[in-house]
């Protein structure tokens, strides 16, 4: 297993250069530069030649990249141009709002969508299972900006029941959780319930049928076991994929977070703190895909014995 996990974490080198090369240079292509954020309007040619050359965005890009790559094995994110404060203390005030909200939406959709695709197994082909997976269908279809907006809406304007935006108290958190939790439960319920149908089909189910076994204990102690091997990857996977959903989340509910962060600095042009921002959301999901990766080889010899 160690060895397992050794050349996984090898493997991740690569992708992750390739990455931060990539969002290196979408940035820099794109038209527009902090520079015309700190400059006043009529400002000297001169003046943006000293500030260009103070940020170091004067060099040629292969410069800057390999200048920001060293630095950022260091462990050093570089300055923001436009606030002027190191990019990690941003990133260190923005993270902890976008972990809570993403931890919290990650368990909601795992409990109540394993809760669900065990509901839809148990009931196969009745008005439940139909039910059920209908309305996870249905779920999975709501954009979840569009959905935030409408919980917005009713338990926000309608009923007043929790805070429109902001991040005060527990209360803040319910509506944004349910905005990013509700997608993945449509997910989480439809593989529970495709798993555990596929794991009810197997020989040793009929073996612990001929030994007098409850079909509650069977279905709930040894086929949902095998069952949540795919859901353990599904899940891992969603970690990034939550990080990822939040951006347009906090935006909509207003909240602090990276997702905030992420599009204040794009519309600023600030260089570092993007950067920052979207390698943190790709470092998500690459460690996210390697948990799983991992949760699934202990819990399957055979995808370990593939790899080594």
């Amino acid at each position: 297993m160690i060895i397992y996990a050794i050349r996984r974490i090898m493997m991740l080198v690569p992708v992750f250069l390739a990455v931060s090369v990539i969002i290196f240079l979408i940035l820099h292509f794109l038209p527009g530069d902090p520079i015309d954020n700190l400059l006043k309007v009529g400002a000297p040619p001169e003046q943006r030649t000293e500030m260009m050359a103070r940020y170091g965005l004067d060099r040629p890009l292969p410069v800057q990249y390999a200048i920001w790559l060293g630095k950022l094995i260091t462990g050093d994110l570089g300055t923001a141009i436009v606030a002027r404060r190191p990019v990690l203390d941003l990133i260190a005030q923005a993270l902890p709002h976008s972990l809570a909200l993403g931890g919290l939406a990650l368990a909601f959709s795992t409990i109540v969508g394993v809760g669900l695709g065990v509901v839809a197994a148990l009931n196969r082909d009745r008005i439940i299972d139909r039910v059920v997976m209908g309305g996870v269908l249905f779920g999975s279809t709501l954009p979840s900006f569009w959905l935030g907006l409408l919980l917005i809406l009713a338990f926000s304007v309608g009923l007043g029941w929790f805070p429109v935006s902001g991040a005060r108290g527990w209360n803040s958190l319910v509506l944004p959780v349910l905005t990013i939790g509700l997608g993945g439960t449509a997910l989480v319920a439809r593989i529970t319930r495709v798993s555990m149908l596929d794991a009810a089909a197997r020989d040793f189910v009929m073996l612990l049928h001929a030994k007098g076994l409850s079909p509650a204990a069977i279905y709930l102690r040894h086929v949902l076991r095998h069952a949540l091997i795919p859901v353990v990857t599904i899940l891992a996977l969603r970690i990034g994929w939550i990080l990822g959903g939040a951006v347009t989340v906090e935006v909509v509910f207003a909240r602090p977070g990276l997702g905030t962060l992420l599009i204040k600095a794009l519309n600023q042009h600030d260089y570092p703190v993007v950067q920052a921002s979207l390698l943190m959301l790709a470092m998500a999901v690459m460690l996210g895909t390697l948990l799983g990766d991992l949760l699934q080889a202990a819990m399957d010899p055979r995808v370990r014995g593939a790899l080594l």
